[in-house]
């Protein structure tokens, strides 16, 4: 029995982005219309730019399911980008490309040290790769994870909690509730007045030709505890969580409960006391750990935050220095988004999906699903008798 572990592959204005996807159990229900559910969702959202009016993601997949359901050998996703049909000269496989040579490169992207780490003077063959057109593939992958979850009654919804300055303060605290009211904001988040202030502050951006960052929250609810260990550093949730997290283009930071808040208070208002109820098992009354608590699950709701950068392709933009003339000019513009926010709140659910579907295949083992519920089920009835 193997972990889910996956690799992608594919440039931005490439033919397709691929992701190849092992370790899945058999027997898993999977389609594509449940993986293209969330590459829709992943492509909403106020700011975005033109390329989201010519892709419209949807995925084959090629390998690895048979009548509907995996069949334990590697699940190969292969999502066209429908923009090929205009960059196949400019990004030939074979042959002689077309197209400007791309020589400023912007601030805050991987240009300058791709270039440089790489040996490349056309920076094109950077750009193509480090863009955040990347994460369509993690997104698919990310779905094959939610509907491992789903196979043990956990849910995962991102929404977004603030951008450019604007912050949400009143959204639902029922779970149901936030995950509709986030869906019908343009910018997903489940406080309509800071809804509408966030569309104002990216039209202001537009009209500006800037970009804008945020902070976007991820929680997943259902989870059983004991997820992770405190016995090695790299088996802590947290480390794990962080780690794809942090892997995701322009994400910056990230924090798990109320971290930076607690991190001013004494440790008798910073810990969740614990209780006991017949039938329930113990449990918390608040959440200021955010559902870990020595690198483990605590069977609480699990609340992470990452926060986003702004996108580093400005319509205005900054000064550069010319890797051929080593002359100052301004950095070169690529058709962009002035806020990816809503969507990276996507991106952040799929890698989360993913550590936690593993995590479930450590705890649960199993090369099928059914081995991996009967064990889940001896485990439910151990918790509730401990």
């Amino acid at each position: 029995m193997g972990l889910i572990r996956f690799l992608t592959a594919g440039e931005s204005h490439g033919e397709c982005l691929a992701a190849i996807v092992d370790g899945v159990p058999a027997g898993l229900p999977l389609s594509a219309a449940e993986i293209n559910h969330d590459l829709s969702r992943r492509q909403e959202g106020h700011g975005r730019g033109g390329r989201m009016r010519i892709e419209r993601d949807q995925v084959r997949i090629t390998s690895g399911v048979r009548g509907g359901r995996t069949i334990g050998s590697p699940v190969t996703l292969l999502i066209p980008n429908l923009d090929w049909a205009n960059w196949t000269l400019r990004m030939a496989v074979e042959g002689p490309v077309e197209g400007p040579v791309i020589t400023a490169p912007r601030p805050g992207h991987a240009d300058l040290i791709g270039a440089l780490k790489y040996g490349r003077r056309d920076i094109r063959d950077v750009l193509e790769r480090a863009s955040a057109r990347e994460t369509a593939a993690r997104v698919a992958v990310g779905a094959v994870a939610k509907a491992l979850l789903r196979q043990f009654g956990v849910k995962v919804f991102g929404h977004v909690l603030s951008i450019g300055g604007v912050r949400a303060v009143r959204f639902p605290r029922n779970w149901d509730a936030r995950v509709k009211a986030a869906a019908v904001s343009p910018v997903r988040c489940a406080d309509a007045t800071a809804s509408k202030a966030m569309v104002r502050v990216i039209d202001r951006a537009i009209e500006m030709r800037d970009t804008l960052g945020g902070v976007v929250e991820v929680r997943a609810s259902g989870l059983v505890s004991g997820l992770g260990s405190y016995t090695q550093w790299d088996a802590r949730m947290g480390s794990r969580i962080a780690s794809a997290v942090m892997g995701i283009q322009a994400v910056k930071g990230m924090s798990i409960g109320d971290a930076f808040g607690v991190a001013d208070l004494p440790g008798s208002r910073a810990h969740d006391e614990i209780f006991h109820e017949k039938g329930r098992g113990y449990f918390r009354r608040t959440n200021r750990a955010g559902g870990l608590e020595g690198g483990m699950t605590n069977g609480e709701e699990l609340c992470i935050q990452a926060a986003v950068k702004p996108i580093s392709t400005l319509m205005r933009p900054l000064r550069t220095v010319d890797i051929r003339t080593r002359k100052a000019v301004h950095a070169h513009i690529e058709r962009s988004d002035a806020c990816m926010v809503p969507a990276a709140a996507v991106v952040v659910e799929a890698a989360l999906a993913v550590e936690l579907a593993k995590s479930y295949q450590e705890k649960f083992g199993g090369d099928s699903v059914d081995e991996m519920r009967r064990n889940w089920r001896t485990n439910s009835a151990y918790l509730h008798s401990f």
